[in-house]
């Protein structure tokens, strides 16, 4: 991919991540991992080991990458947008927390599960 052909904001990525992340078990994978991670990262704190973080990596990345790989047969978006990758992750945990991430699947490609080739309907 070209430098001019780079996702260049992160209104401009979170189309794109949702269209990753079709499969509601895919989804299922990232609420897993990303729970994961942030409990691997208050234990770390709490218990002050930093091996913890680490641990947090394997348990957040794990599950997300198995969803990639054998459900969606996509690569992560993390390999190119790390930090709006991450940033997506928590954003989808939330919408997924509070109710809201069927229906901004749908709003972005007119389906609670849509196909790998459904159109983005809306990026607003």
């Amino acid at each position: 991919m070209a430098d001019e052909d780079r996702i260049q904001s992160f209104a401009e990525f979170w189309p794109y991540y949702i269209g990753e992340h079709r499969d509601p078990t895919c989804r299922a994978l990232h609420y897993f991992g990303t729970s994961m991670a942030i409990t691997a990262a208050i234990a770390a704190v709490v218990a002050g080991n930093p091996w913890l973080v680490l641990l947090g990596f394997v348990l957040g990345y794990g599950p997300a990458w198995v969803g990639h790989f054998f459900i969606e047969h996509n690569r992560p978006a993390t390999f190119k947008y790390p930090l709006w990758s991450l940033a997506s992750d928590f954003k989808m945990l939330f919408y997924f927390a509070t109710g809201r991430i069927s229906g901004e699947v749908e709003r972005l490609y007119g389906s609670r599960a849509p196909s790998k080739d459904a159109p983005l309907r809306s990026r607003t």
